[in-house]
């Protein structure tokens, strides 16, 4: 594969993984009832994001409601919005960046080697954004599982598992990381030989023509 075309791939995996990480952070399944033991209560389906929490009942009707206080917030939730506030930040510089660097575009062109370094400083924020997004899903991961085999009074179908925003999450992570990765072997070393070389032969190639 081509420079060129790996950084196009780079570009959209870590692209397509940013709006993982966006879909991710508005959702509200980041923690769903469970419906594991013999009583399976299936009336109402309790669904919480960082953002909100819903009930869906069995007619189809759901009904979300925002979190009212910040500070009321559990330490968890506002450390994962936190996080996910700054992937996002951080890969919305890096499509920024990524573009004026990428070699199909035309953007700074005539400096191949800083072209080549905005090209990797893109990846490298790409991978920043997955790294905090992976961050929050494993810490919001780890608080729901811990508190399913904690709460040993609560019945099992009474509790809390993973919601389908994690899992999300996880796949916009490593998307982005991808992505990231695929843009850092944009390797400005190569480039600046080849400059210097062909600086060197311009002077030998006039004096054969005089």
């Amino acid at each position: 594969m081509g420079g060129g075309a790996r950084e196009l791939a780079g570009y959209l995996a870590a692209l397509a993984g940013w709006v993982a990480a966006l879909a991710a952070a508005v959702l509200p399944q980041w923690r769903q009832s469970s419906y594991a033991g013999d009583a399976i209560i299936t009336a109402v389906g309790l669904h919480e994001g960082l953002w909100m929490s819903c009930a869906a009942q069995s007619t189809g009707q759901v009904q979300c409601r925002l979190h009212d206080s910040l500070l009321s917030l559990e330490v968890h939730i506002q450390t994962c919005r936190a996080l996910m506030v700054i992937s996002l930040l951080l890969g919305f510089f890096g499509i920024i960046v990524s573009v004026v660097g990428m070699k199909c575009t035309k953007v700074g062109e005539e400096d191949p080697v800083t072209k080549s370094r905005i090209a990797v400083a893109g990846g490298v924020l790409f991978i920043l954004s997955g790294l905090c997004t992976l961050a929050a899903v494993s810490l919001y991961a780890t608080q729901v599982t811990y508190e399913f085999f904690r709460e040993s009074t609560i019945p099992i179908n009474a509790r809390y598992e993973f919601g389908s925003a994690l899992f999300v999450g996880w796949g916009a992570s490593s998307l982005s990381m991808l992505g990231g990765s695929l843009l850092c072997c944009s390797c400005p070393a190569k480039e600046r030989r080849g400059q210097q070389y062909h600086r060197q032969s311009q002077p030998s190639t006039a004096r054969e023509y005089v």
